[in-house]
């Protein structure tokens, strides 16, 4: 009896795909490579137990301007805003930084650097500085500035669209605050008008009535 195909056979398979070739070409694969090497360098240089790298990033940026917000950390350092609220709040607790009431914003909270942060901070800095300089060393010398300037290009690039995305919400809540203050002015109006004592009626004094002429008395008989 003739063999019967199955479906399918005798048609020729689709192309293999090279997967080493494919993740060459990865801007995502790639980059997060780079990242563990860097990382891996990093602890190697600065040690156990020591700063984080964005720990380390925090104490730089607020050592630079002393007194930013959190949303002026959320700017400089490139952390999202839940990651750095619990990195802010660990590092207080380690007493690394503290927190103070804006001088400029009673709404906002700012923060220093402690004793202890700026110890830590002068420490982890030539170690940084090390770590730094056995990671462009994997670079050609040629290559070095142009890789910085992409990563700064990235970073940028990155921060603007936040932005541009973040913009249309503060639009929002800001209409929406401004709305929210005219329609309290009315109701402000009309509760101070109904607190403010009402003007007394002056009463006009009423007209006496003129008296009825006394009766005359009978005058006796002489």
């Amino acid at each position: 009896m003739p063999k019967v195909k199955s479906k399918g056979e005798g048609k020729k398979s689709g192309k293999k795909v090279d997967s080493s070739k494919t993740l060459e070409r990865s801007p995502s694969h790639l980059l997060h490579r780079a990242l563990q090497v860097a990382l891996d360098i990093y602890a190697e240089e600065i040690g156990p137990d020591a700063l984080t790298q964005r720990q380390y990033a925090v104490l730089s940026a607020v050592s630079a301007h002393e007194g930013l917000t959190q949303t002026d950390l959320v700017r400089t350092t490139g952390i999202d805003r839940s990651t750095l609220a619990d990195l802010v709040a660990r590092m207080i607790g380690k007493g690394l930084l503290a927190r103070e009431r804006s001088a400029t914003d009673a709404r906002a909270n700012t923060v220093r650097l402690t004793d202890e942060g700026r110890e830590a901070l002068s420490i982890a800095a030539p170690r940084v500085e090390a770590a730094d300089e056995r990671i462009l060393k994997l670079l050609p010398a040629r290559k070095r500035d142009a890789f910085l300037d992409v990563l700064k290009d990235m970073s940028h690039a990155s921060q603007a669209d936040e932005a541009e995305a973040e913009a249309p919400k503060a639009k929002k809540k800001k209409d929406k605050a401004e709305k929210a203050e005219k329609a309290d002015k009315p109701a402000k109006a009309a509760k101070a008008g109904a607190d403010k004592p009402k003007g007394e009626k002056v009463k006009a004094p009423k007209a006496k009535k003129p008296k009825k002429a006394d009766a005359l008395e009978p005058v006796g008989a002489a």
